[in-house]
Parts: structure tokens; C-alpha cells; sequence
């Protein structure tokens, strides 16, 4: 498919795409580039202080990023790939969390496999806004809008689904964040 080629050169040169996922349109970089986590902020006018959830290939790539005792990866490997987003101290930054989730999304995960790299996982929308897997109502909300995404991967109307489950893994008990 040659969407994924053109994807993934987008996202290695620092770009931004809205791409489908496992429940709804996504805002989707390399995690790792600073530029494009920016540029993120900018199309969905997100306040700098709610950080973005990142989506990851596999659990090796979730121990990189995070630290998982035994007990947190057990319940992992029940809920990934899926639509759960868990949050777990960062292994980079001392003191601070991160959002993790492998999508369950061939496309996705086929994307996050080539470039060897996290990816944003936000859904695509203005902040505030609902999220969608309506690809109309998306493309509506960034019209006219100053900042765009570099490509847009029209699949269509996903099926109707809510944005992932959040749960909070560094407190005891565990706390759902978002049902």
C-alpha cells in the first residue's frame, strides 16, 4: 500500500498524519522527534500541560519507555493489543509518567513496525472537541485552520467505537481515568 510508504517517509522527515486506529481518527508522529510532538500541540490546539498518549509496537518497546514490574505486565499482556491506554512511571523521565497502548490496528502497528519508533496516539480532533472515526467530521474540524497535518489516510467511516480506556498502573489500586 502505498499510503504506508508515503507515511512513514512523512513521519521519518518530522511530519504529522491523521491516520485511522483501532477507535477513532488518530494525530499520529514520532514520539520521539520534538518538532513533531510540537507541531501536535499546534493542529489540536492542546494545552502544553496534558501530555500526549504514545502508541508502541510491543511490550519490549513499553519496557524501553517504561518501568513494569511483574504484576503490571501480566495485566498487559491481557489487555494489548486493545484499546487501553496505561499510564506507568517513564524510565527516561525521573519522577514522570507516561501513556502507553499497542493499538490493535494491522495499519498501525505496521507503521510503528517500519520506523522502529513511538508514535503519538491522539485522537484527531481540535481540543475539546469530540473525537471520531467519522472521517467527514474530522477533516471539518481542521478546515481553515492555520496548522495542518501533513497526510491525511482516508479509510473511511471507522466503526463506531469510544477512544481507549484509560488506567492509571502507578497507584495501588490501579484507577480507571477514562472508562
Amino acid at each position: 500500500m502505498e499510503n504506508i510508504e508515503l507515511a512513514v517517509e512523512i513521519i521519518k522527515n518530522g511530519g504529522v498524519i491523521i491516520c485511522p486506529t483501532d477507535t477513532v481518527y488518530g494525530l499520529i508522529c514520532d514520539a520521539t522527534n520534538k518538532k513533531a510532538v510540537a507541531k501536535v500541540f499546534k493542529i489540536k490546539k492542546r494545552p502544553k500541560n496534558k501530555p500526549l498518549p504514545i502508541f508502541i509496537k510491543d511490550l519490549k518497546m513499553a519496557k524501553e519507555l517504561a518501568q513494569i514490574d511483574e504484576k503490571q505486565e501480566k495485566f498487559l499482556r491481557k489487555v494489548w493489543p486493545g484499546a487501553v491506554t496505561v499510564i506507568l512511571k517513564s524510565r527516561k523521565q525521573k519522577d514522570k509518567t507516561i501513556g502507553l497502548r499497542i493499538p490493535n490496528y494491522k495499519l498501525l502497528l505496521g507503521l510503528a513496525e517500519q520506523l522502529n519508533r513511538p508514535l503519538t496516539g491522539t485522537s484527531a480532533n481540535l481540543s475539546g472537541q469530540p473525537a471520531s472515526g467519522n472521517i467527514k467530521k474530522v477533516l471539518k474540524q481542521f478546515e481553515n485552520q492555520k496548522y495542518q497535518p501533513d497526510l491525511v489516510i482516508d479509510a473511511g467511516n471507522l466503526p463506531k467505537s469510544k477512544p481507549s480506556k484509560i488506567i492509571d498502573l502507578t497507584v495501588c489500586p490501579p484507577k480507571i481515568l477514562r472508562p
